[in-house]
């Protein structure tokens, strides 16, 4: 593609109208035929590697209108939004999409969303693939990707290597940096789901109204004018989603026990599933489902409404719900000890999230619960405290030991979770916790280790170790049934 083409300007413009050979926001990377894109983020502003861009072979650069571009001997494109135009260019760049895609936002939840919304395009036949926390994921392989949503060349990266593996349908999770950042303007979503909105990346965005913001621009800005908004209308935001969506033209499902479209009517828990009760469309249905937990009911109506709103018929999908199995890593049940108590692994790491967990492991427990928590370090530290008032109240007995500490001292970031929990037992050592609660844990017991979920490394200062909460419950397990 001709960088006039690319660019969408007039050829005269450009000394020298060549052939793209690729994008990049990362000086680091860039090579002979690259376009540069100089953003200015948080922590470096990327207008001061134009200089090496040039060296490196650049043939042009993006950047904002404030820039000065008297000293760089290259095109510069300026605009209000490079960030937006970045997301654009990918596009137009990597040209391929699948042709169905969705998204899916909210504090917690989105995993577990995309997780089902694949689930049942492939138990209704399609060739489906969910993008997010857990990697890119299809029926034949997982992916790994560091970001929930990766920056605009990757995603776009990603998008055409899904087209060329034969995927047509996607379901990704939107993240509040990926839409404050427009990481996902150049798509076009044909439904985006909202599931709540709960205390978290307030290091990030400032103030909750910041954050709200950033995630109501899945439904003001991201999703095509003529789709659909898919909302949970059991929690306060839901208004503000509402509204922005109607302002765009944008359809409406609400889901949950205010919702109109899909309207619970009873949950009743058995064994590690539920039966759900529904109003859906004006009907009334009972759905078995394999997951516990009303929340994650929650989380597969959204699932549901979303494959609704990308043109799947309600009763056939609606007859998958009951063959999909828990997501990796969230409310997923591991293990089962010697003693009979049962052990789940989830990705709780905001206070809403460990409450919401806990309160739904409640009707399963007939035991006590041991809660096993933790609070990442160099992240918002206002949530420590907040997440050990939570498992004081929520479980019995609760195990406070590191999550990923990061660069922080991590004596410290449990210090300030046991302020308010002090009557739990402290470990240093995650394992040595996940071992204790396992080993005290009496029949009829629930074992929660909260907060790294699905992931498969701890970070400790600037180092990754291996670690799987699921992994190392179960050799725990496996050694106390050998007596060890």
């Amino acid at each position: 593609m001709k960088l006039s083409d690319l660019l969408q300007i007039d050829p005269s413009h450009l000394a020298n109208d060549v052939d793209v050979k690729g994008l990049t926001a990362d000086s680091r990377e860039v090579a002979p035929g690259y376009i540069f894109a100089a953003l200015v983020g948080t922590g470096l502003d990327g207008r001061n590697y134009i200089k090496s861009a040039v060296e490196q072979g650049a043939i042009a650069i993006l950047t904002d209108s404030g820039y000065d571009p008297s000293d760089c001997p290259l095109y510069c494109h300026q605009v209000d939004n490079p960030r937006r135009e970045l997301a654009f260019l990918a596009a137009r760049f990597y040209k391929k999409v699948p042709q169905t895609v969705v998204a899916v936002t909210g504090t917690n939840g989105k995993t577990s969303v995309a997780h089902f919304v694949r689930e049942i395009w492939q138990g209704l036949g399609l060739q489906a693939a969910s993008l997010g926390t857990l990697g890119v994921v299809t029926a034949q392989q997982t992916l790994p990707l560091i970001y929930t949503t990766p920056e605009p060349v990757l995603l776009h990266k990603k998008l055409a290597y899904l087209v060329d593996e034969g995927v047509t349908h996607l379901a990704i999770e939107a993240s509040s940096h990926g839409l404050d950042q427009n990481r996902l303007d150049g798509i076009d979503i044909c439904a985006g789901g909202f599931t709540n909105l709960t205390h978290d990346h307030l290091d990030y965005h400032e103030s909750k109204e910041g954050y709200l913001k950033a995630k109501l621009g899945l439904v003001d800005r991201v999703v095509a004018v003529g789709g659909t908004a898919v909302l949970n209308a059991d929690v306060p935001e839901y208004f503000r989603f509402k509204d922005a969506a109607e302002m765009r033209g944008l359809s409406v499902l609400s889901y949950g026990r205010s919702g109109d479209q899909l309207k619970i009517l009873d949950v009743t828990s058995h064994g590690a599933g539920q039966d759900i009760t529904l109003e859906a469309f004006g009907n009334r249905c009972v759905v078995e489902l394999k997951v516990a937990g009303e929340f994650q009911a929650m989380n597969m109506l959204c699932a549901l409404g979303l494959v609704i709103s990308a043109g799947g018929g309600f009763a056939s999908a609606l007859s998958v719900l009951p063959t999909i199995g828990n997501v990796p890593g969230r409310m997923e049940l591991v293990a089962k000890t010697p003693a009979g108590a049962d052990v789940y692994v989830d990705f709780a790491h905001t206070p809403d999230a460990l409450e919401t967990v806990l309160k739904a492991l409640r009707p399963h427990a007939h035991g006590a619960i041991h809660a096993i928590i933790g609070c990442g370090g160099d992240r918002d530290k206002t949530k420590r405290p907040v997440m050990g008032r939570v498992a004081a109240e929520f479980a019995d007995i609760v195990y406070v030991t590191d999550d990923n500490p990061r660069t922080e001292n991590a004596a410290q970031i449990r210090s300030e979770i046991l302020a308010a929990c002090p009557q739990a037992k402290e470990f240093a050592d995650r394992e040595q916790a996940i071992h204790e609660a396992l080993s005290r844990a009496a029949n009829d017991d629930i074992v929660l280790i909260a907060g790294k979920g699905h992931e498969s490394g701890q970070i400790i200062g600037d180092t990754v170790i291996s670690f799987n909460d699921k992994e190392v419950a179960q050799r725990i397990t496996s050694r106390l049934e050998a007596g060890k």
